[in-house]
């Protein structure tokens, strides 16, 4: 049984966000989430609470059973590029430089094995 969850909109760039998916990819949710809950990243709270829905939706899909985290594997992990902020900044002899405010979209599919 699989169930997915997707966090849009991240105000964090795609390239930050993959770097910490990296970690947790094909490993339990339990043990995804304690290595999160270390992770000195800025990336990993949005990862951790995508998680988080993705293990409470494969609670609804299974009524009536009790699953455990460490039961609940993570089988997909990725993280798109969402919609571009564009700024513009003032540079040296009046012209504007761009600055892109990139966001991005996480998903994530879990799979229960039993």
């Amino acid at each position: 049984m699989e169930a997915v969850a997707k966090t849009k909109h991240v105000r964090m760039s795609p390239f930050k966000v993959r770097r910490v998916l990296n970690l947790v990819r094909g490993k339990s949710v339990q043990e995804a989430l304690d290595m999160l809950h270390y992770t000195r990243k800025n990336a990993a709270e949005p990862i951790a609470k995508t998680i988080h829905s993705a293990f409470a939706n494969i609670g609804l899909k299974e009524e009536g059973e009790r699953i455990e985290m460490k039961d609940v594997f993570i089988k997909t992990a990725f993280a798109d590029g969402g919609p571009t902020l564009k700024r513009f900044r003032p540079m040296s002899m009046g012209r504007a430089g761009k600055i892109r405010k990139r966001t991005s979209h996480i998903t994530i599919i879990v799979e229960h094995t039993a």
